[in-house]
């Protein structure tokens, strides 16, 4: 069986702490020493300020890519956003069409149909758009490119040049288009922003629905949907595309918090129930609807795009729970490899990578799912902290069609008839990297502290690290020897476990998602070592503190 229990690893021994004393240990934690990077963290520098040195992104390709669309213009030249059918793909793609859509330019987005065109340029694909439309003249990629190779060759054969804008992991070839605008600082979306930010700079526009600034919500979106880190840019970029997200005017926004029962868009809304909702018509029909929605202004058209976005949300999660049901029950021995592998006919292309996902969340270990199809079948990868998936599978490019990613998640294209070659080289990569450490689930906790030092202000303190995620994670506490004052479940099928907990005299009212099931083992007066963040609770106009329990012994 998978060792399901969690290592605590304690990251300060520090104890009898001041106030200050936890901010700068949280802080430390974090990677966060200076007095420069504490009041960038605190303080993040307005994304209107950021400059594109400090980003890593050619300022000279900038300007040849501008410099290009200003000719565009003029000359009346079609353009197109060829974007990506992932969150971070679409979101991006709004910003850059509407940009440029405003500055009279006529533009089209094009957002790839993923089981017949797949991830990224598609030769066949940007043939067909320029006989349909001869004006065709420049195709602006986003989120995608830095792996096109040769055919940013092809594509200039046609009469048209390419801007390519990217972050993803660079391969061996880089491509050459016309100006090839990329930075691994920040995500795509966040990419397109900064692009548009410099082109409106440059060419001026009178008339416009939303400011560039605005658009920093989709950028938001975006990034948080692609698990970047929020430290630095991306922090800056979440922080205030999170407040613009807040008070959106967007009808296809407001309409997809209404469907989803949303009220305040923080990290975990975004993460969780929105992006999932915008990246399921990508994986299961076609992503162009989500574009639409983002940027349709009719507010009954936005009503009925969203109602179809969450009954496709739906049945995305149905078909993910139904490939990680067969492929639990169809893979023996499935926690003694070293990565795990699936592959069958069965398995939906579009949810591959969420399926890959519950996996690694169940066994913890890297996982590779395959759908089979044909001659050449599609994987989907995701990895676990200190594994490089998109290395350990370019290892092994000999025997895989084509493919792309970051260290956490990857994908590709294969010959079917190679499947089984892969599984067993890339089981050998995976061995020689993967250490029973790496395999250990860790409960990372930022120190120990008593409940009598958890107050106001404590709360206080603990908000300003947010937006939290990957990279700043929320603040967490172990505290000993603390005594069950009461004990319920609560949710359905009674998953979640609601505990009121006393310390030195000092009681908090706490909720443990998903820890229904430790129910049966608590008495009252046991005493219990906890793992826990501290949160603010609001209900019925009342607010109060309550911890949010992540683990107890």
């Amino acid at each position: 069986m998978v060792n399901q229990t969690k290592k605590w690893e304690i990251l300060s021994k520090e104890k009898t702490l001041s106030e200050d004393k936890i901010i700068k240990i949280l802080l430390k934690n974090r990677g966060i020493v200076s007095e420069k990077e504490k009041k960038e963290f605190f303080d993040p520098t307005d994304p209107m300020k950021i400059t594109l040195k400090s980003l890593d992104i050619e300022e000279s390709e900038v300007k040849k890519a501008v410099d290009r669309i200003k000719k565009a213009k003029k000359t009346g030249e079609h353009v197109i956003i060829y974007g990506d059918y992932d969150a971070d793909g679409i979101t991006g793609t709004a910003i850059l069409w509407e940009s440029l859509h405003e500055l009279g330019i006529f533009v089209l987005p094009h957002i790839p149909e993923r089981f017949s065109e797949g991830y990224g340029l598609n030769l066949e694909s940007v043939t067909k758009l320029k006989k349909e439309d001869p004006k065709l003249g420049l195709i602006i990629t986003v989120d995608h490119g830095i792996v096109a190779g040769g055919k940013v060759d092809e594509v200039r054969k046609l009469g048209i040049d390419m801007i390519i804008t990217d972050h993803h992991q660079a391969g061996k070839k880089i491509p050459k288009p016309l100006a090839l605008i990329y930075t691994t600082k920040i995500g795509g979306s966040s990419l397109a922003w900064f692009f548009a930010r410099e082109i409106l700079k440059i060419i001026q526009v009178s008339d416009s629905q939303f400011k560039i600034s605005d658009r920093l919500e989709l950028a938001a979106i975006g990034t948080i949907a692609d698990q970047l880190s929020l430290i630095g840019p991306n922090r800056s970029i979440v922080k205030y595309g999170l407040t613009i997200l807040n008070r959106t005017k967007r009808p296809g926004l407001l309409a997809l918090f209404t469907e989803a029962g949303l009220t305040e868009i923080g990290p975990y809304e975004v993460g969780f129930i929105i992006a999932p909702r915008i990246n399921s018509m990508g994986r299961l029909k076609h992503g162009l609807e989500s574009l639409r929605l983002l940027c349709t202004r009719d507010r009954n058209k936005a009503a009925e795009i969203a109602g179809n976005i969450g009954r496709t949300n739906h049945e995305r999660q149905k078909i993910v729970d139904e490939v990680v049901a067969h492929a639990r029950n169809s893979y023996k021995n499935i926690d003694k490899q070293y990565i795990i592998v699936l592959a069958h006919e069965s398995y939906h292309e579009g949810v591959i990578g969420l399926a890959a996902a519950k996996l690694v969340e169940e066994f913890y270990r890297p996982a590779i799912v395959l759908s089979k199809s044909g001659k050449v079948s599609k994987a989907s990868a995701r990895s676990i902290s200190g594994f490089n998936i998109i290395e350990a599978i370019r290892t092994l490019d000999s025997l895989y069609i084509e493919g792309g990613g970051h260290p956490m998640a990857a994908g590709f294209s294969i010959e079917t008839d190679r499947i089984d070659i892969f599984t067993k080289e890339i089981n050998k990569v995976a061995k020689e990297l993967i250490t029973d450490d790496l395999l250990q689930r860790k409960s990372k906790i930022d120190l120990e502290i008593d409940f009598e030092k958890i107050n106001a202000e404590t709360v206080k303190s603990i908000k300003l690290f947010e937006p939290t995620g990957l990279g700043n994670p929320a603040p967490t506490f172990v505290s000993r020897k603390v005594e069950v004052v009461n004990a319920r479940t609560v949710g359905r099928d009674s998953k979640h476990l609601k505990l009121v907990l006393k310390q030195h005299e000092q009681v908090f009212d706490s909720i443990y998602f998903g820890g229904g099931e430790k129910y049966p083992k608590l008495t009252q007066g046991m005493l219990l070592d906890i793992v826990f963040q501290v949160e603010e609770n609001a209900w019925n106009g009342n607010r109060n503190i309550q911890l949010k329990i992540k683990d107890i012994r």
